[in-house]
């Protein structure tokens, strides 16, 4: 019972943090639809741990991050502007973001700042 309250009250801190976020300008974007080239890529998040930890995709492509640890999870663009951040995931919940210029994007969990990971998009 006190672990599901805590679970709660992350996820209600992590969706309050989105939401500020959100309001905070046009950069970010929480949820993208899918490319023109309809490719999707698989981020894992097991054992506090984002898998592949590095990711090279085409422009246009979908990532797609699935957190599948018993705690909420985040994954929050290392940019400022921010280019993505995601809500709180729980067990099992994804986020997905369509990255439509080349570069290289960093990206971390707001809960777990050791977790990282990076997508490079050519």
């Amino acid at each position: 019972m006190i672990d599901k309250r805590r679970r709660l009250i992350a996820l209600a801190v992590i969706g309050l943090s989105a939401g500020l976020g959100l309001l905070a300008g046009p950069g970010l974007r929480p949820f993208a639809a899918s490319a023109a080239a309809g490719r999707t890529e698989a981020v894992q998040i097991e054992n506090y741990s984002f898998a592949p930890g590095r990711l090279t995709v085409p422009v246009g492509a979908t990532v797609t991050w699935t957190n599948h640890d018993e705690v909420p999870h985040t994954i929050v663009a290392d940019d400022n502007p921010r280019s993505f951040r995601s809500a709180g995931l729980d067990t099992d919940d994804s986020f997905s973001f369509t990255f439509t210029k080349a570069g290289t994007y960093r990206y971390f969990c707001s809960v777990h700042p050791h977790m990282t990971g990076t997508i490079v998009v050519h």
